[in-house]
């Protein structure tokens, strides 16, 4: 995995929490609400594989 995801993870994590309240304080809060989807969706899309690789793993192991 490594720790460039983790950095990665973090900082969507930053720009999606500081896009949100700007956009919540300017009295948009359904951009809001798309723009924290938006980085859940991305970070998501980042750790899938991760997922996936760590089920087969597990498969392997038990030899299902």
């Amino acid at each position: 995995m490594g720790v460039n995801l983790i950095f990665k993870i973090a900082a969507v994590g930053i720009l999606v929490s500081v896009l949100g309240q700007v956009l919540k304080h300017s009295g948009r809060e359904e951009q809001a609400f798309l723009t924290s989807l938006a980085g859940l969706i991305l970070v998501l899309f980042w750790i899938v594989p991760y997922i996936y690789d760590l089920f087969e793993s597990i498969r392997d192991l038990f030899s299902l």
